[in-house]
């Protein structure tokens, strides 16, 4: 027998609470936090020599791996994109 789901979707119920684009700002900055520590272990890379390839400080890209911490600027994600080869593409859709 073939369940059919009852109710709203999750994304429907987070607008429905008021916080659809928070909760979504930071999942996707946790994705890319992600993204950017895989990169450097595959590249063999430190913390403090991630951080001279982004001319950063040290604080700079320990905050933008906090996945509790979703204050950083698309600057600053960018800055780690292209010091570990990568590109930021963004979308509106």
């Amino acid at each position: 027998m073939k369940k059919e789901n009852i109710g709203s979707s999750f994304d429907s119920w987070l607008r429905e609470e008021g916080i659809y684009e928070e909760t979504t700002s930071t999942a996707i900055k946790r994705v890319l936090a992600r993204q950017v520590e895989a990169a450097m272990k595959e590249q063999n890379l430190s913390k403090a020599d991630m951080a001279k390839r982004m001319h950063t400080s040290r604080a700079s890209l320990d905050r933008l791996l906090d996945p509790d911490n979703d204050a950083v600027t698309l600057s600053t994600l960018q800055k780690a994109a292209t010091a570990v080869g990568r590109q930021i593409r963004l979308e509106l859709v």
